[in-house]
């Protein structure tokens, strides 16, 4: 199947809007929730993957710790608290398991942020990025990834939201597990 090289952001405005109507569960301590998530995820042959960091908007500040990870399978999607629960031995675990492709955009960067909390042996990850190069589209962003393959527009209104916040809002949440979940 031949894919276009580039699309335009008024072609993207003419798509249906991408929806996860499966199960979101947010993660904040290691409880009987986390290791029903790293089960499920566990027994997956591939998981869509993405992190957020609250965006920092001065100057020659340091950007800010990620603050979640976003794991998917087909019909469930976890939030991971990374400030409140960090990288627990069960997560790192599941992202060194060469069993279970991890796939995603850019992953160099979030498995850089992700060692910060933990210093795993980060195992089958693939990067989008590079894999749709083969495809010849030459777009990097998600949302003009999955435009082209998938005939989808994703939202990206709260890519710059406060990630930290103590509670995420539903719109949040969904575009978490939206931005996993097209992966």
């Amino acid at each position: 199947m031949a894919y276009a090289q580039h699309i335009t952001s008024e072609e993207i405005e003419k798509m249906e809007f991408a929806t996860f109507s499966g199960q979101i569960q947010v993660i904040d301590k290691a409880d009987s929730k986390f290791h029903e998530a790293i089960r499920y995820l566990s027994h997956q042959p591939m998981i869509g993957f993405d992190t957020e960091t609250k965006p920092c908007f001065v100057p020659k500040v340091p950007r800010n710790r990620m603050a979640i990870l976003q794991l998917s399978g087909e019909d469930r999607a976890f939030i991971f608290r990374l400030q409140q629960l960090g990288v627990p031995k069960k997560l790192a675990q599941l992202l060194s398991n060469p069993g279970v492709l991890k796939i995603g955009a850019a992953v160099h960067d979030d498995i850089r942020g992700l060692r910060e909390y933990y210093d795993f042996n980060p195992a089958s990850f693939v990067d989008l990025q590079k894999l749709t190069v083969d495809f010849g589209i030459e777009e990097k962003s998600v949302r003009k990834m999955a435009a082209i393959i998938l005939n989808k527009r994703v939202s990206k209104s709260q890519q710059l939201s406060n990630w930290e916040s103590s509670v995420l809002s539903e719109a949040q949440l969904k575009y978490a597990a939206i931005d996993a979940w097209i992966c």
